[in-house]
């Protein structure tokens, strides 16, 4: 069962994709609903992650996480490559398990002041994983969505969809760096 998210649900479309026999962008028949891409998001154990090396170089590999509130949740350790990708380029993709029945999210991560981080997504990732967040060994994460796909081989023709969120309100640049907690969180290069 997906968890509540406080987020608006994301607005579903036919991604454009010429040349894979897609209907046309314009048509809405056949669309997935977004709680196909939740379960699918809390149901993996595993998650593709993929970042952009500082260089631009692609880096892809497979991390523990979860999906709740409408955004994913991780930890990495403060000098892996993701940590330092993430610190020159927040963007990232990330990608449920199974490819038969495939949810891809395209987003941004920020790191996580270990306060703020909701007691539900530290209960959950112990739960999955039998581990604890420890902001000791590297930051904790989340991601925001911009934008992700559904693609399920069976009907693949016919469901593939695409799904749009609305970003949240960027605070002010003065509120921003007034905050300690945010200026503390920064990932250190």
């Amino acid at each position: 069962m997906p968890a509540k998210s406080a987020a608006a649900a994301p607005r579903a479309s036919r991604p454009y994709m010429p040349g894979y026999g897609l209907p046309d962008a314009t048509q809405g028949k056949g669309l997935l609903p977004w709680s196909w891409a939740e379960r699918r998001l809390v149901g993996s154990h595993n998650y593709w992650f993929a970042s952009a090396r500082p260089e631009g170089g692609p880096h892809l590999m497979v991390i523990w996480g979860v999906w709740i509130g409408g955004r994913f949740w991780f930890s990495t350790g403060a000098k892996s490559r993701k940590a330092r990708n993430l610190s020159a380029n927040a963007a990232c993709v990330i990608g449920t398990e199974r490819a038969s029945s495939a949810v891809i999210v395209e987003g941004t991560a920020q790191v996580v002041d270990p306060r703020d981080v909701p007691r539900e997504v530290s209960a959950s990732y112990k739960k999955k994983y039998k581990w604890v967040f420890d902001p000791r060994l590297g930051p904790i994460m989340a991601v925001t969505p911009r934008v992700a796909f559904g693609l399920h081989e069976k009907d693949f023709d016919q469901s593939t969809t695409k799904w749009t969120f609305q970003l949240p309100r960027r605070r002010g640049a003065a509120e921003e760096t007034s905050s300690p907690r945010l200026r503390a969180s920064a990932v250190k290069k």
